[in-house]
């Protein structure tokens, strides 16, 4: 039995062509081989598993080739090169940093610089995970980094770039790798299964390529694991059972559901997925990539963030217009609130059911807050159980002249919808009647929250046009103020001083100015807004007073009444000046006094 190799090896890139999704970053490893402008020291930084020591492996082979083509690769048939292969060359070292990270290992490997490659023309060390190293490691390698001898050449892997040393850093070349897109981890899929003659199908290749999210390496390990699994086939139920994701297909059964809101079947939905053994945030994370691939589908220019299986995409695209963005934005904020809080929730799946109770009534709320009516019962397909038809307005006119005694009793006719207005009419009669001049209003518009508080609003101010306003007059507004000022001192309001020392000003046939005398006094004053303002248009019938309070100088007569606050210091002099004898006490005590 041939020993199994893991397709991560078998297929590991030997040369910068092959490696898949880096194309920026070999191009412009070849091109400084060719032109021979190598740096002393590489930092490759990025995602696990996109190449980083591959391509570190690569160059070291290719720097060390007796052949090099013209293209900048390796030729793989020259003593270096087959050496490296074999894993026998002298001129190649590397160093995991993870396990190898103290001081005393770095400057073992600095002492292994100082000799010259026995074959080939560099010397090529190789640490892979250099974040791992201690600030000591790091410190004891700057030196050898920033001016190694001319045939070393340091390759520093890591996944963390933001854990290392800036001196670090700067003595480097920088290559950040990127990860690798869906499309060329499925190509690469591809001509592995052909390669190994394995049956699959695109779908199966793109869910592997969407679950290893980028990397390459866990791309092939679970293709691996699902062959094994399957028997040397790739199937897409197999594949859905083994790496447990949802299908696709039920996401769109129960957004369906959620439509007609057939909450019931949605629930019961959801109870078939947690029977399979999906958890709550598996289910929750799974629906918010479904909604938002439905708002991506809205946009062809949004076309390329679809990272879908083909046979979905034509799905997602007709299904997409049949909802609004607005409602896809509201279900998507719904969601992530319900995973937040389905972290701390006791009870794990009345937080789903909860969730996709507000989905099945999700729209019916939007229209009630976008001013629509509506109910929040049930939308069957039932008819209406009756229609009203509006009774046009009649205008009011004079009464007609009364009708001779002698004809019968005349009827007040009333008719609705498009018949005449009223008419008066002798049954006795032949001569048809002439209808009373009217006029038909149309029914009005559905009116919004906003229109009807504007016309209520409207409707509650007077109409009289012989309302008289009433100007604003300082004397009347002195007596109404010092009124209310009294109200306070009963209720021993402490704002009382602050409305006593205030100075009113007229400005306007319905605004004056009230003028504090510092911060404090304007505040009193402010809290007592409202009230003060209700009392005042009560007291002088102004409806449409207004006032400011403002903090100002108060005039000099004023201020001689003002209280003024002494400071420590001042009422000792003031002491003193009174009462000269209490310096003599102080100087015969000793006494130190503390301002």
């Amino acid at each position: 039995m041939d020993k199994f190799i893991v397709s991560a090896r078998k297929y590991r890139p030997q040369t910068f062509d092959s490696v898949v999704g880096q194309a920026h970053i070999t191009t412009t490893l070849r091109n400084a081989i060719r032109q021979k402008h190598l740096a002393h020291a590489f930092l490759f930084c990025g995602p696990r598993g996109v190449g980083k020591t591959t391509c570190a492996r690569i160059l070291a082979k290719t720097i060390n080739c007796e052949k090099i083509t013209a293209e900048g690769e390796a030729c793989d048939q020259c003593t270096n090169c087959r050496s490296f292969n074999e894993g026998s060359s002298l001129n190649y070292f590397e160093l995991d940093a993870a396990s190898n990270n103290s001081v005393d290992q770095i400057r073992d490997l600095t002492e292994q610089v100082r000799f010259m490659p026995q074959a080939g023309t560099h010397k090529v060390y190789v640490i892979d995970e250099v974040h791992m190293l201690s600030t000591a490691a790091f410190n004891a390698f700057l030196k050898t980094l920033e001016e190694p001898p001319p045939y070393a050449i340091f390759i520093l892997a890591t996944t963390e770039k933001h854990k290392i040393l800036p001196t670090i850093l700067s003595r480097c070349q920088i290559f950040d790798f990127k990860r690798i897109t869906l499309r060329d981890t499925v190509d690469h899929l591809t001509s592995i299964c052909k390669k190994e003659s394995i049956p699959t199908e695109e779908n199966t290749l793109q869910l592997i390529a969407q679950k290893s999210e980028g990397c390459m390496r866990d791309a092939l390990s679970l293709l691996d694991k699902i062959v094994s699994f399957s028997g040397g086939t790739l199937s897409y139920a197999q594949t859905l059972e083994h790496l447990n994701i949802l299908d696709a297909d039920l996401y769109f059964q129960l957004l369906e559901l959620l439509k007609q809101q057939q909450l019931s079947e949605s629930l019961l939905l959801y109870d078939g997925i947690h029977q399979k053994g999906f958890e709550g945030d598996q289910f929750l994370s799974g629906f918010a990539e479904f909604l938002r691939n439905l708002l991506v589908s809205q946009d062809e220019k949004a076309a390329g963030l679809l990272d879908v299986a083909e046979g979905f995409k034509e799905r997602y695209r007709l299904v997409a217009p049949t909802f609004s963005a607005g409602y896809l934005v509201s279900a998507l904020n719904l969601i992530n609130q319900t995973e937040v809080q389905y972290r701390t929730a006791r009870n794990k799946r009345l937080q789903v059911e909860l969730a996709l109770i507000k989905l099945a009534y999700l729209q019916q709320a939007l229209d009630l807050s976008a001013g629509e009516s509506g109910s929040k019962k049930k939308i069957t397909d039932s008819p209406l159980a009756f229609r009203i038809r509006p009774i046009r307005s009649v205008r009011k006119q004079s009464p007609p002249a009364s009708p001779p005694s002698n004809l019968p009793e005349a009827k007040l006719i009333i008719e609705t919808g498009s018949e005449p207005p009223p008419i008066w009419q002798n049954p006795s009669s032949t001569k048809p009647a002439t209808p009373l001049p009217a006029t038909v209003s149309t029914p009005s518009p559905k009116l919004s929250a906003l229109s009807k508080i504007r016309g209520q609003f409207a409707q509650a101010k007077p109409t009289s046009s012989e309302e008289k306003v009433i100007d604003l007059e300082i004397g009347s507004l002195m007596e109404a103020w010092s009124v209310y000022t009294e109200d306070l001192r009963e209720k021993k309001n402490p704002a009382v001083p602050s409305f006593e020392r205030a100075r009113l000003e007229c400005v306007g046939s319905n605004e004056f100015k009230v003028i504090s005398f510092n911060n404090i006094e304007q505040r009193f004053i402010e809290q007592e807004r409202n009230p003060l303002y209700e009392f005042l248009v009560s007291r002088l019938r102004i409806p449409s007073i207004q006032f400011q309070v403002f903090v100002g100088e108060p005039d000099p007569a004023e201020q001689q009444n003002i209280p003024v606050t002494l400071s420590s210091r001042d009422q000792f002099q003031a002491m003193l000046a009174q009462y000269p004898l209490v310096e003599t006490l102080k100087e015969k005590l000793g006494l130190d006094l503390d301002y």
